[in-house]
């Protein structure tokens, strides 16, 4: 086994790690900072992938509070305050970062500021972008920054487990594996940030690439951390349906289409959206996934089994220009955006909940830090479109001031516990000790049973139903072998261990479900269909010990402002 010490750990490389990285170094350039992620720098990641823009207060009319209300009401009240407060007014210094530090271009006015888009859910047209491939821009310009400081990379290593000293108050380090040999490397480290982004593609349509498989939460789950808000997974409202035969069924169209204009149909051909909500396709997107669902169920679908998006009602020359990159996905698909119909179907997108954490993005675990779609508390029961980017660009900028200072008032490396290191090698090298099975159909059974029975709605005997199906697919699967000791690029193993963190976090995703006997934003009990007592809003957590998960609830901290009330004049 290798093993190396670095100052500063940072596991994953979207927004939340680039940006952390980058301000890590800033504060102090002669602490060791390693970014480590599965992929390959600037290539993988779910802030790459986003499409619709950044939310932040920029306007003349607009303003931080207005944006915090939009927070707090479209998060049902669930957010953490104090987060949701640093996220809004953060995002302000954020954006111009990116633009005169970074060197990113987004798009503007004939005036020359800033263009702002209209996305659902808001009061106000706040969404920064870069037509429709804003991540892209966002990953480039950050990437370019991280290879011209010379912080060290760790590509293609996927971590397993956070390894704590042996009296277990103190994080050591991180167990790795090279996925380019299968050798496992130990790094020990002073600070470690989390931010390996979540991906709930534990459901049948989803749009995070497939290497997103809830690593960071399953590491944190097993480490004994508190998770919250775990029932709160966001289904978006369009994910493109091109067939069974491709992986881009399930990725996004995006929100600014609605916000712009465009129209959801049934199978019919008929606008639905009003009938569930008076702001129709710009209603929150729990509401329009819950209303396209319904639709759905009743049957009233396309030949795919799908609704439609269409923007042909719109100018064609508005809609080739502000959404070229849709335009053009969706006719790699045989799909015209600009005059035809385009198949599309509610997919699971983001997770509100995550690790539990601090505004200055410290956890329970000395060492440990979080940021971005590992943390949990920001946007409480539902995420604005156009607050998932500036989540992990704020938290991740923090985690980066934050973590030198810690190291140099706390810091100092841990011995890890040798015992804890060889529990976690032999659980990964488990799988390779057996005879090779089918893990496709264990993947397909887990698709199916988290959307039909844990997805857009759920009641008390849906999630019994989930209780056997998820533990019959980890003994299922902890009888499944790869079959081969070729562990150069073995994606099989690596397939086996993305498995278990799925099948892991979708148990903590249905443990928060049952707890919650109401409906909130994205987690809908047609058994419970009310929203209940916002003055009274409790939160769940969820820990995972000894082989068992256990459950809390807290109540939310109403710090600057209670239902019923404003901060605007």
């Amino acid at each position: 086994m290798k093993k190396f010490k670095t100052d500063i750990l940072i596991l994953g490389s979207g927004g939340a790690g680039l940006f952390a990285a980058l301000h890590a170094h800033q504060r102090d350039p002669q602490l060791s900072i390693t970014v480590a992620v599965k992929g390959l720098l600037g290539k993988c990641g779910c802030t790459r992938m986003v499409q619709g823009g950044y939310n932040v207060a920029l306007a003349e009319g607009d303003s931080v509070e207005r944006h915090f209300m939009d927070t707090i009401e479209g998060g049902k009240w669930l957010p953490d305050q104090e987060l949701a407060w640093t996220l809004v007014s953060v995002a302000v210094e954020r954006i111009h970062e990116l633009e005169n530090e970074l060197g990113c271009f987004f798009d503007r006015n004939p005036d020359g500021t800033v263009h702002q888009k209209a996305f659902a859910g808001q009061t106000f047209d706040r969404t920064v972008h870069k037509g429709d491939l804003t991540g892209i821009e966002i990953i480039n310009r950050l990437a370019e920054q991280v290879w011209a400081r010379g912080i060290d990379r760790l590509e293609e290593h996927r971590a397993v487990e956070f390894v704590k000293n042996a009296a277990g108050d103190a994080l050591a380090g991180v167990l790795m594996i090279d996925m380019r040999s299968g050798e496992f490397v130990f790094v020990q480290a002073q600070a470690v940030l989390l931010a390996t982004g979540g991906g709930p593609t534990m459901y049948k349509f989803h749009t995070p690439s497939g290497d997103k498989t809830c690593d960071g939460m399953a590491m944190a789950l097993r480490a004994g951390l508190m998770l919250r808000d775990m029932e709160m997974v966001q289904f978006h409202p369009t994910g493109l349906i091109a067939g069974p035969h491709t992986r881009i069924t399930g990725t996004i169209i995006e929100e600014g289409l609605r916000g712009s204009g465009g129209y959801l149909l049934n199978g019919a051909g008929e606008r639905f959206m009003d009938n569930y909500d008076p702001r129709g396709e710009r209603a929150t997107r729990d509401i329009v996934s819950r209303g396209m669902y319904e639709e759905m169920r009743a049957g009233r679908v396309g030949p795919r089994g799908g609704l439609y998006i269409t923007m042909r009602h719109l100018d064609p020359v508005m809609v080739r220009r502000m959404f070229k990159g849709m335009v053009e996905r969706c006719a790699d698909c045989g799909f015209d955006l600009v005059s035809g119909l385009v198949d599309v179907v509610p997919t699971a997108h983001y997770m509100m909940g995550g690790v539990a954490f601090r505004t200055d993005c410290t956890t329970d675990l000395p060492g440990l830090f979080v940021a971005g779609e590992d943390s949990g508390g920001v946007h409480g029961a539902n995420r604005l479109g156009g607050n998932g980017v500036a989540n992990s660009t704020v938290f991740g900028g923090i985690a980066g001031d934050a973590m030198p200072q810690w190291v140099k008032a706390n810091g100092g490396f841990h011995e890890p516990d040798p015992q804890a290191i060889e529990a976690a090698v032999a659980s990964c090298r488990a799988p390779l000790t057996r005879p090779a099975g089918d893990l496709n159909a264990i993947r397909e059974a887990l698709y199916e049973g988290m959307w039909d029975d844990v997805g857009i709605v759920r009641d008390a005997a849906s999630l019994q139903r989930a209780a056997g199906k998820l533990d019959e697919l980890e003994a299922r699967l902890d009888r499944v072998g790869v079959g081969s000791e070729d562990l150069s690029f073995n994606l099989a193993w690596h397939d086996w261990l993305n498995l278990k963190n799925l099948i892991l976090v979708s148990q903590s995703i249905r443990f928060a479900a049952i707890a919650r006997e109401d409906s909130r934003g994205a987690h809908f009990r047609a058994d419970f269909p009310d929203v209940r007592d916002l003055e009274n809003s409790r939160y769940t957590c969820v820990t995972w010990r000894d082989g068992r998960f256990a459950i809390d609830t807290k109540p939310v901290v109403f710090s600057r402002v209670k239902p019923g009330e404003t901060l605007l004049l």
